[in-house]
Order: structure tokens, then sequence, then C-alpha cells
């Protein structure tokens, strides 16, 4: 019989509980981490293990663009933008390149700092 990880179960239920806009906010603070850990583990010459940490980054930023809403210019625009962070973490996974991997970093780091005040204002809206 397995032991029950009490952080794990308390991360399973955080996201059961959680909204649809603090899912994202999850997201991209999962895909900050994986991407680190895909810059660190680089930079310790673990290739496969960037590998793998620079693939669950990549998966992010493709559920992200499956979920985007295209009727809309902003949406379009996120489409464009998640692509092209997405296209640019293949490029940087291929030649194991760090810097390409901070430059996403960055990127999303930006995004989740502005959906962080988004839900502040419309905490405050609402």
């Amino acid at each position: 019989m397995a032991v029950s990880n009490p952080y794990a179960k308390y991360k399973e239920n955080d996201i059961k509980t959680a909204t649809p806009q603090e899912l994202s906010l999850m997201l991209y603070k999962g895909a900050m981490k994986f991407i680190r850990q895909s810059i660190i583990n680089i930079e310790n010459n673990d290739m496969q293990n960037a590998h793998n940490s620079n693939i669950r980054a990549q998966d992010i930023f493709i559920h992200f663009m499956s979920i985007v809403d295209m009727e809309n210019e902003v949406g379009k625009h996120l489409f464009s933008l998640y692509e092209y962070m997405h296209n640019r973490l293949q490029e940087g996974n291929m030649n194991k390149d760090t810097e390409i991997l901070e430059e996403i970093y960055g990127m999303t780091n930006e995004l989740k700092e502005t959906w962080e005040q988004a839900m502040k204002i419309a905490k405050k809206k609402g």
C-alpha cells in the first residue's frame, strides 16, 4: 500500500478547487519552474532532464494555444505569443541554448505578473 504524500494531496486539492483564472496562474508558474529546471540541467550538463523539463514547459504553451479564444483580437494576439514562445522553447531545447530559455522565462514572468494584476483588478470589481 502506497503512503499518501500530504503535499501531493494538498496540491491535488488546490488544483481541483481552483478557478480557471487561478489555474492559468498555476500554469504560468509551472512553465517558469520547468524552464528554470531546463536551464539548470543544461548548465549541469544533464541533457536528458533538460529536455524533459523543456517538454513540460512546451506542453503548457500547447495547452494555452488550445484554449485561447480566437474569436477576438486579444485571443489571436495571445495565440501568436504562445506559439512564438512554444517555438522558441523548441529551438532552445534542440540547441540547448540557455539564452533562448532565459528569454522565454522572462516573457512568461511578464505574463504571470500581468495575469496576477488582472486577477486583483477583477477581484476588486467583483
